[in-house]
């Protein structure tokens, strides 16, 4: 007997909430971890896009006053 014909003999609630929640029990940790990794590398990206962008807008502030003086 194939493990999908012992699958499909077993009732609904067996499918649909029983293998769900023992998956959530045992692979919980690694679960979260790999979210936890996900959103920690997110927020990385975002914090630097900011600074990048921050570090541009005041570079083209500083070159547009500074160029407009005629100084340089």
């Amino acid at each position: 007997m194939a493990v999908q014909e012992i699958y499909a003999g077993m009732p609904w609630w067996v499918k649909w909430i029983a293998v769900p929640v023992i998956a959530i029990f045992v692979f919980g940790s690694l679960i979260a971890s790999i979210v936890g990794f996900v959103i920690s590398l997110l927020f990385k990206v975002l914090v630097f896009v900011v600074l990048v962008g921050g570090l541009v807008f005041v570079v083209r502030k500083f070159m547009s006053s500074s160029s407009s003086r005629g100084d340089w």
